[in-house]
């Protein structure tokens, strides 16, 4: 209780779905753990795409700056020719994650290494050097190719990249190997973490998450920048019939403005205590099998 004269105490606010330089994001991991302190965020989730590579660095961060790390990914899953994004979070074995994240992430760089001689073939004179100098260390994708056109001078920016060569359809699209629904889950749960449905946006019908929790789905994300009031209302809904936990996160990459900045979102801290009591759910039934 707060003694007469003494300040409110803090809401609990957390964003669990974060990126940085370790794939997609233009903010290095502990930079975004000094993003989530300034905006009074007690509890944050790194999600990099396919990757684990950022969560060291975050959670030494972290531990200095007072703010709880939820070791996390997102990974990219398929039905047939759509795309899932699905999170995994508090993972519990990261480096089982990370090992066998390895393989995926040798696929991203032959196909970026394949994009680029399509490139080529086109009259587009850049080269993979170019886009490794982008990338760094981070897990390659399409949007490290984009930059490199842009910074070479052969688009205007990412969108006029990815509208000319680089989207589906486009003279240098090329698909990555693909990993499904049910598989991404199971790898998630054997890293000890829970799977959560990212930004479903009007897509989360109650048929669509039925079928997902089926196949072993721990959560939905309700609230995100895509999302609308009628679509967080309906999500949340849907994650108490079903008995799902719900989550939420800005899906910042880097933004300093706009609803994409770190801690924008305003996650109730509440969803952190019944994403931990998930997670144990999920490791006891695993340790009860083997």
């Amino acid at each position: 209780m707060t003694g007469a004269g003494a300040a409110p105490t803090a809401a609990r606010h957390i964003d669990l779905h974060l990126h940085s330089t370790a794939s997609d994001g233009t903010t290095p991991p502990e930079a975004v753990v000094t993003a989530a302190r300034a905006a009074g965020v007690m509890a944050i989730a790194l999600t990099d795409h396919d990757t684990v590579e950022g969560i060291a660095g975050a959670r030494l961060a972290a531990e200095g700056a007072g703010i709880e790390l939820v070791p996390g990914v997102e990974l990219s899953a398929y039905e047939g020719d759509d795309e899932v994004h699905l999170l995994g979070l508090h993972l519990e074995q990261v480096q089982v994650m990370g090992d066998s994240l390895g393989v995926f992430r040798f696929a991203r760089r032959e196909r970026a290494e394949e994009i680029v001689r399509k490139l080529n073939a086109l009259g587009v004179r850049i080269t993979f050097d170019d886009v490794l100098t982008v990338a760094k260390d981070a897990a390659i994708g399409r949007p490290h190719v984009a930059r490199a056109l842009v910074e070479n001078g052969w688009a205007m920016d990412l969108r006029d990249a990815f509208d000319r060569y680089l989207g589906a359809g486009r003279p240098a699209y090329l698909d990555k190997r693909r990993i499904g629904i049910p598989e991404a889950i199971e790898l998630v749960h054997r890293c000890g973490g829970i799977a959560v449905l990212a930004h479903p946006g009007p897509d989360g019908s109650m048929a669509r998450i039925s079928a997902l929790a089926g196949m072993g789905l721990d959560g939905v994300e309700v609230i995100h920048p895509s999302h609308s009031a009628e679509d967080r209302a309906r999500l949340l809904a849907l994650c108490h019939h079903f008995g799902l936990v719900p989550s939420g996160g800005s899906d910042s990459h880097g933004a300093t403005d706009g609803s994409r900045v770190v801690g924008s979102m305003k996650v109730p801290g509440e969803w952190l205590d019944l994403q931990r009591a998930r997670a144990e759910s999920v490791r006891h039934r695993r340790a009860a099998l083997e």
